[in-house]
């Protein structure tokens, strides 16, 4: 009677260890060091938004993750990337007049493409924000400085950072065959004869207007 007491005894308490690993789910395995690998400089500024308290900062990458982590990336179309493309060219044009307003525009174009390729609707910045940091969080900082830019006064020089820091992200948006959880460097968009089109870079030739550069 005693060995039969001892094996559901035992049984029990297998039953509730598989419970806890359950419930712990995939954001608790590898614990902190897996949400930072994953996250990168994004668990550390969630970290200091939480004022060192790595326990809280973790808890909200979990429900990150929960939320936007099946998240699948939805394909554009060959002529949708192109115009993509085109924008952004004209955009990095208007900053040498008007930064601005580029910036503005900036803002609205990565939110624009974050909703196309599957991210949260344009119009919904904090959930986007969100769902790329899950799976770009090498790149997000850049949509957050430049729409931070496009609704703070801002020097000229940070608008032109700001907008060097989103180029990284749409690059990354406008080219990704799939959501890559920040793990690859984005590819160039190449046309036909394989040749970059993208002429992303705000170069030195090109200063604003009133930037003493």
């Amino acid at each position: 009677m005693s060995t039969v007491w001892i094996i559901a005894l035992i049984a029990v308490v297998v039953i509730l260890l598989v419970a806890v690993f359950l419930v712990a789910g995939p954001g608790r395995r590898g614990g902190g060091r897996g949400l930072k690998r994953r996250f990168g400089p994004e668990y550390d500024r969630v970290v200091a938004h939480h004022d060192g308290d790595t326990k809280a900062a973790e808890r909200e990458l979990e429900e990150r993750v929960k939320r936007h982590g099946s998240l699948e990336l939805r394909p554009l179309t060959p002529e949708t990337r192109e115009q993509y493309v085109a924008r952004w060219a004209a955009i990095q044009e208007q900053f040498v007049d008007s930064p601005q307003l580029a910036v503005a525009e900036a803002d609205r174009l990565v939110a624009r493409l974050a909703g196309d390729r599957g991210f949260p609707a344009e119009g919904q910045y904090d959930e986007q924000v969100s769902a790329l940091s899950v799976h770009h969080p090498q790149q997000v900082h850049g949509y957050r400085r430049v729409h931070r830019a496009a609704h703070t006064e801002s020097s000229t020089e940070q608008m032109r950072e700001a907008m060097l820091d989103a180029r990284e992200l749409f690059e990354t948006l406008v080219t990704a065959k799939r959501v890559d959880s920040g793990r690859h460097r984005p590819q160039h968009a190449d046309d036909r004869h394989g040749r970059s089109h993208a002429p992303w870079s705000l170069g030195k030739g090109h200063h604003p207007k009133g930037s003493g550069a």
